[in-house]
């Protein structure tokens, strides 16, 4: 998004975040449904491409939590801080809620 159009929404940076966290919800959700689908293979050349495709989605996951760490998007090992920020980004949503 235009960095003016985030500033009039009063957006600012929060574009990356929310892409960065939507990226890690359908991270998790792929590294779920990997797993499930494993237990459901019989064969084992398709276990062998399943597992495959789960460390790849797991390494995934990693890079994103990484990112989001680094750039203050989440915090996984402060619970306190974690929910100041989901507080402050709920805010957020609310108020460009209210301007549409």
């Amino acid at each position: 998004m235009n960095q003016i159009i985030q500033n009039i929404m009063g957006m600012g940076g929060l574009t990356d975040q929310v892409i960065a966290t939507d990226f890690l919800i359908s991270t998790k959700a792929a590294v779920r449904n990997y797993t499930v689908a494993i237990t459901e293979t019989a064969t084992p050349e398709l276990k062998t491409a399943l597992r495959e495709q789960l460390n790849a989605a797991i390494a995934t996951h990693e890079r994103i939590t990484n990112y989001m760490t680094a750039k203050g998007f989440y915090h996984p090992h402060d619970l306190s801080e974690q929910l100041q920020l989901d507080l402050s980004t709920a805010a957020t949503a609310i108020n460009l809620a209210e301007k549409i």
